[in-house]
């Protein structure tokens, strides 16, 4: 489907079909409000009614701001992609509506049918957004970034709906590779000889029972003089049996969604470097399978991390912050960063505190958070703070390791997680780091908002909204 921005009136547009956004106190005064009452119209937020025999598609919303536009035009472009209809129009009602706009159409337009032995085909052809503005130079940088940042965004969707027989910590790094070459970035893969090396004990026991070797995966994106240096490290569990400690069968179903964090990474990746911000780029990526076998890590081990932290296993389906563990303090090595974020499917208590839509935050600056909470609210994910403190800390204490890799308390998951990983940050960096927990907002099997069945590529918008206005 092409979407296209033009500077044209609505009405000088030649397409098939009208798109209109009403309100509810818009639809009284409504020429059409007579026929759109007897078909039942009450123009509710992503309620739809289609006037065939005017060729018009109506689509209710609460109001006219970015979020309710965006989930308008998911529920709209679903019924526009069910008929035989080959091009639409849109008026663009103001600047801060195109990203919106253009998010709804991409996004809940999206399907994943690689599997699918006869896919759908869709008629949909053209689909053109129509604008005056005297400013029309700024309204088309405003939608190819927009158009950039969710075609990332569905790119980090379709490596986390791949089935887990097809994405391996191998064929990941191949991926990356390619993504690499695409976009002329620096790459380096370690394989497992060169974890060894590294001393990456921690990682090396979660991976140590797959066929599939483990992988760190580093991708760089280097323009001249960047204003700032960003290290993003992604968990990429690419899938989760739980390890000895075995998920119950109907836990494991979706576990190929444990790769999230690291497809994020990839697609924020491949956005800043499309979009040529002039900010350092760095992501890392911890590519591991957690399986069960004879020579599986187990409960009650001790291992050594990279740092030569050691760590008490209490539970082997806490397996992705020992991962992280190595390539956070791998990342701090490698790059002296200004800042720091990890991506990572961390935790169902994150789901259990802040329902499945949310992203939970966490870390030590609260400017660092309250900036990120503005990108999340300017980008259109769902984000919210966990707060830190030392009661919970306690509950990792260990009596014969330095720490355990599960609480004592089954209290406060998604925090102990995170103060987990707050164990591998140097204190240096402290003030520069921020963990995103996206357990619940990186996969969903009831469609929300502009996300449909699958992966939703949670962090790409909010982290693309973030870098492009750092300072």
């Amino acid at each position: 489907m092409n979407i296209q921005l033009v500077n044209k009136e609505i009405s000088d547009i030649d397409s098939e079909v009208l798109i209109e956004f009403l309100t509810n106190s818009e639809l009284k005064d409504h020429k059409d409000a007579k026929i759109l009452n007897s078909a039942g119209f009450k123009a509710e937020q992503d309620s739809t009614c289609f006037l065939y025999e005017k060729a018009i598609l109506f689509c209710g919303v609460d109001n006219k701001k970015s979020d309710d536009l965006r989930s308008a035009c998911a529920a709209m472009i679903k019924v526009l992609k069910s008929s035989n209809y080959k091009s639409a129009k849109i008026s663009v009602v103001n600047k801060s509506a195109i990203k919106a706009l253009v998010e709804g159409i991409v996004l809940g337009g999206y399907e994943f049918n690689e599997y699918k032995s006869e896919p759908k085909k869709v008629v949909l052809e053209d689909l053109f957004l129509a604008s005056t503005d005297i400013d029309f130079g700024n309204l088309e940088t405003i939608f190819n970034e927009a158009l950039t940042v969710a075609n990332a965004t569905c790119f980090t969707r379709d490596i986390v709906n791949r089935a887990p027989q097809e994405i391996n910590p191998q064929t990941l790094s191949k991926l990356a590779k390619k993504l690499a070459k695409e976009n002329s970035l620096e790459c380096n893969i370690l394989k497992e000889d060169d974890l060894a090396k590294e001393s990456m004990g921690a990682m090396l026991a979660v991976g140590r029972a797959s066929v599939h070797e483990s992988a760190l995966i580093h991708l760089a994106y280097k323009p001249k003089n960047p204003k700032k240096i960003i290290s993003l490290v992604g968990k990429g569990l690419t899938y989760d049996s739980g390890g000895l400690s075995l998920k119950p069968a109907t836990s494991m179903v979706t576990m190929k969604m444990d790769k999230a964090g690291a497809c994020a990474v990839l697609g924020i990746i491949k956005a800043v470097s499309e979009l040529g911000l002039d900010i350092e780029v760095h992501a890392f990526i911890g590519a591991v399978e957690n399986m069960v076998g004879g020579n599986a890590y187990k409960p009650d081990d001790v291992l050594v991390s990279r740092s030569k932290t050691t760590i008490e296993v209490r539970n082997t389906d806490a397996e992705g912050r020992l991962v992280l563990a190595d390539v956070l303090d791998y990342a701090q090595d490698t790059v002296n960063a200004d800042y720091i974020f990890d991506f990572a499917t961390l935790t169902g208590a994150c789901m259990i505190a802040l329902g499945q839509y949310t992203t939970g935050l966490m870390g030590h600056s609260h400017k660092l958070k309250h900036d990120i909470s503005r990108a999340g609210a300017d980008s259109g994910e769902l984000i919210s703070s966990l707060p830190f403190n030392n009661h919970l800390k306690k509950l990792l204490k260990s009596e014969i390791a330095d720490i355990s890799n599960t609480a004592s308390k089954p209290y406060g998951g998604a925090i102990t997680a995170g103060l987990f990983l707050d164990k591998f940050i140097r204190d240096e960096n402290k003030n520069r780091w921020m963990h995103f927990d996206i357990a619940g907002s990186a996969y969903t099997e009831a469609p929300w908002d502009c996300n449909v069945y699958g992966a939703t590529g949670a962090g790409v918008r909010l982290m693309c909204e973030y870098l492009k206005d750092i300072k």
